[in-house]
């Protein structure tokens, strides 16, 4: 292939195409170490599953957390576990990026004529964490089905609502991480309290740590707005349609993000590595 070929090569292939083809990439060299996905895989699954074990052993010593059933509780849970996970499946590239950083690969990124984050995003992809994934679905399976919810299909509506805020939010505090790599060299480790912290601690429903923490949660990372806030309406605890539609209000916290990002982009300078 000619360099003007592929120049118009480049120009067809659209960004979705793109992705999908790093995707494939992906998943051909992790099917070349079967065993090493596999046993990955399970690991994932177990870590998840201890955690869900907590949840389980705590109902057995009490009836009710705050007021809220254990299949509330898991409803809560699984809606967190499998959002994270998705975010975290396909953000992983941004996660990883402050390493990248500090190597000067990011000057490689940048000689490419395509999005320079959908090259991150390109780099990794967790596939093991689809264990989670899946797990989340088991448990959400079940606390739909032993709640004692009436469910309608706007309440149903909402349970996707919740996950695609979840997604967007997650995804965005992995972008806030990214960026910050071209201020700091050395890794944050305090933005891990926005990401595997509010995984963890959001297995319950925000109210029960207090109101500063959910003032917090509600103003300064909007993870309130895709977790407690519609749960309510989901419990049937508040009747307001607005409750519903606050995870929209969450995805625009992918606007500071991105704005983040590019004033990073704006400011990098090799590590020269």
């Amino acid at each position: 292939m000619n360099h003007e070929n592929k120049k118009e090569y480049i120009k067809k292939t659209g960004p979705l195409r793109l992705y999908r083809r790093y995707l494939s990439i992906i998943l051909r060299s992790k099917m070349q170490y079967k065993k090493s996905f596999f046993m990955l895989f399970v690991g994932s699954f177990l870590a998840s599953f201890t955690v869900f074990l907590s949840v389980y052993f705590m109902f057995q010593r009490f009836s009710h957390v705050k007021g809220y059933t254990f299949q509330e509780v898991l409803l809560c849970y699984s809606i967190v576990l499998m959002s994270f996970s998705l975010a975290e499946i396909w953000a992983r590239g941004l996660e990883a990026f402050p390493s990248m950083v500090r190597r000067g690969e990011f000057d490689r990124v940048m000689l490419r004529p395509r999005s320079l984050l959908l090259q991150i995003l390109g780099t990794q992809c967790d596939l093991e964490r689809f264990s989670r994934v899946f797990q989340a679905l088991a448990i959400l399976v079940y606390a739909v089905a032993a709640s004692r919810i009436s469910w309608t299909p706007f309440k149903i509506a909402t349970v996707f609502f919740m996950l695609a805020g979840g997604c967007a939010l997650f995804s965005g505090i992995f972008l806030i991480q990214a960026a910050l790599s071209f201020f700091f060299l050395e890794g944050l480790e305090f933005t891990n309290i926005f990401t595997f912290g509010l995984n963890e601690h959001g297995k319950y429903p925000v109210d029960i740590y207090g109101k500063g923490i959910l003032w917090v949660l509600t103003y300064i990372i909007p993870f309130a707005l895709v977790q407690y806030y519609p749960l309510l309406y989901v419990l049937g605890r508040r009747e307001e349609v607005r409750y519903a539609l606050l995870p929209f209000a969450a995805m625009l916290f992918l606007i500071p993000c991105y704005l983040l990002w590019r004033a990073g982009v704006r400011h990098y300078k090799s590590s020269g590595s």
